[in-house]
């Protein structure tokens, strides 16, 4: 088959590479239809994962076909079309029972294009594949499904839930990029009083208006605001930036949460020289997707309107490409970047 293939830092490539096959009685192969280009993908390329070895077929996100399925695969069938989540769960351990599926001790947890082949190809294999997979509804399209795998979880458990949105709570979404945009879309839905949106792209902030923030801007005014004023209820960083990060402690009301959402891609400073006195709870974590069937009822009547987060199409074969255009979302425009087998 091929696939898109990591040679280390800044080089990948689109390969012919050995077709993925059942190798534990808890596998399937699934035929990929859509996967993604995700802001940790350019982390990996950028070499600042160095866990994932040159070699790797990249992507954590797909919605495909069940071609192949273990012997101690109980809940598919070839045929089923399935969204893929980014997190592989056990679903034996002790974190699965809770439902904290991204620290899975069973050899889950985030190993799809981390640890093991990903979903940037042809077909991948998907490990304990009766509790990593969610039937795809038919009438959900492709491109609004495959947010489900990581992106709309990622929002809503890690900034939203893990913030403590609630109602009438000032809420402040710092980095406006696909997450950033999808926490702004999952915080509306518990009535927050009002909802600000944070970044250096003009484009980005008119998408976080679009998606239902009351306010959008370049980091000026309104934080200055609320530094100086009452502060925000919940801050969450969706910008994966250092400066997003201290912009937060800014913003934060005495009392307030900080929901740590961006994945750093470098050393993180944190000021508690200015911040012990602030009762400042932060969060931080690993998505679970352990909300993704909620979440898929809501796309499923109407009630989460984020297809317009999928801004560009490319096919499977042109993933460097898609690449490229994802690094420069600010000036290309793109926000979630979807690969589709033609």
């Amino acid at each position: 088959m091929r696939a898109l293939v990591y040679h280390g830092p800044r080089r990948i490539s689109w390969d012919t590479v050995t077709d993925p096959v059942i190798e534990d009685p808890t596998d399937a192969v699934v035929h990929v239809d859509t996967t993604t280009v995700c802001g940790t993908d350019l982390h990996i390329l950028r070499g600042d994962l160095p866990e994932v070895k040159p070699g790797t077929v990249l992507g954590h996100e797909a919605v495909g076909e069940v071609v192949a399925i273990g012997s101690d695969v109980h809940h598919l069938r070839p045929g089923n079309r399935v969204i893929v989540s980014s997190v592989s769960a056990c679903g034996h351990c002790r974190p699965c029972h809770e439902h904290m599926f991204g620290q899975c001790r069973g050899g889950g947890g985030w190993i799809l294009g981390n640890l093991i082949d990903g979903t940037q190809a042809e077909f991948v294999r998907v490990p304990f594949a009766d509790h990593s997979t969610h039937r795809h509804p038919s009438p959900l399209p492709a491109d609004e499904a495959v947010l489900l795998a990581e992106v709309l979880p990622t929002a809503h458990e890690v900034g939203v839930r893990n913030g403590q949105v609630g109602p009438g709570d000032t809420v402040v979404v710092v980095g406006a990029g696909p997450v950033g945009l999808a926490t702004v879309a999952i915080a509306r839905l518990h009535q927050p009083r009002r909802i600000i949106a944070v970044d250096l792209s003009a484009a980005r902030l008119e998408a976080a208006v679009r998606m239902g923030a009351d306010a959008a801007e370049v980091p000026g005014t309104m934080i200055a605001e609320l530094s100086d004023g009452p502060g925000a209820d919940v801050v969450v960083d969706a910008s994966g930036e250092p400066e997003g990060f201290v912009l937060c402690t800014r913003a934060v009301r005495p009392g307030g949460h900080i929901a740590v959402v961006g994945t750093p891609g470098k050393a993180v400073t944190l000021h508690l020289e200015s911040l012990w006195r602030k009762n400042v709870t932060i969060s931080t974590g690993q998505v679970d997707t352990s909300s993704t069937p909620w979440l898929l009822e809501l796309l499923r009547f109407g009630r989460l309107p984020v297809a317009s987060l999928v801004t560009h199409t490319f096919g499977l074969e042109r993933a460097a490409e898609a690449y490229e255009v994802f690094s420069h979302g600010a000036t290309s425009g793109a926000l979630k970047v979807t690969l589709r087998r033609e």
